[in-house]
């Protein structure tokens, strides 16, 4: 009489499910990739920028306004590693004509805000930091309050 081995049974599950865990893993981290592609795209920038680790920093540097040499701030502790990550994306959103809440979005619920960046064609890019620079955006600023004359 043969006796019923489940061991293979149960290894070959395990192995199934790790397959499965392992495409889907992989089928967002190509669709996170392709979002990032995207958003530098619409910021004028190559895409293919995106997936090189340090020179993407130094891009998303430039899209947001910041020189380069922001990239060494990061080594600061607390301030580096907490604090001007959170002024650069919100300098990243209002780069997209965005506002606080986009920001706050983006910090915490990134997995759906970087997509909605990404995917949504009304979002453009509108200049560095919402280009504050804009001298037609001091007139209109200016103009707040004084009668149209």
């Amino acid at each position: 009489m043969q006796e019923a081995s489940y061991e293979s049974s149960g290894e070959a599950l395990i192995t199934g499910f790790s397959l499965v865990f392992i495409l889907i893993w992989f089928a967002i981290i190509v669709f996170y990739i392709y979002c990032s592609w995207r958003i530098f795209e619409k910021a004028g920038k190559p895409g293919w920028t995106s997936i090189i680790p340090i020179y993407s920093t130094i891009i998303m540097l430039e899209i947001v306004g910041k020189p380069w040499w922001y990239l060494l701030m990061f080594l600061i502790p607390i301030y580096g590693w907490f604090i001007l990550p959170i002024m650069l994306t919100h300098d990243f959103s209002k780069s997209f004509g965005k506002d606080i809440g986009f920001t706050l979005g983006l910090l915490f619920l990134s997995f759906i805000f970087i997509p909605i960046m990404a995917l949504n064609n009304d979002i453009q890019y509108v200049g560095p930091a919402g280009n504050p620079g804009d001298p037609s955006l001091d007139n209109q600023i200016g103009s707040i309050g004084k009668p149209a004359v």
